[in-house]
């Protein structure tokens, strides 16, 4: 059995400037613990691979091409491929989500995009 703890993996560096941090990463699927602070953002981009966001704690603004929702604690948002998308964190507390990228993006696909 592998066990990882988020806290002990070193953040990604990333064009978001977040801290995000690959739980798990194989050929299928890449995994993305993310961590968005009071006032911060991502950049809007889009993924040439279908995503969804997990929200693990705290709540949020997702932007997925022309709509926007707050999002809550435990909510699953899907993402689909090459729509631009974005979150925010507009609140007090920090904003907890889980990016998971399925099929994992090839290494051509992730020249062409912002990497979380």
């Amino acid at each position: 059995m592998k066990t990882i703890s988020y806290k002990e993996i070193e953040t990604t560096k990333n064009p978001h400037g977040v801290e995000a941090k690959k739980i798990h990463d194989n050929e299928n699927v890449q995994v993305v613990h993310m961590i968005l602070k009071p006032g911060e953002s991502l950049k809007k981009h889009t993924t040439p691979v279908d995503v969804f966001f997990y929200v693990l704690e705290g709540e949020g603004i997702v932007e997925i091409g022309d709509e926007k929702q707050k999002v809550y604690q435990d909510m699953l948002i899907d993402s689909p491929k090459n729509i631009p998308h974005c979150l925010y964190n507009e609140g007090s507390e920090n904003f907890r989500v889980l990016v998971v990228k399925t099929p994992k993006p090839t290494g051509n696909q992730k020249n062409r995009q912002l990497n979380i």
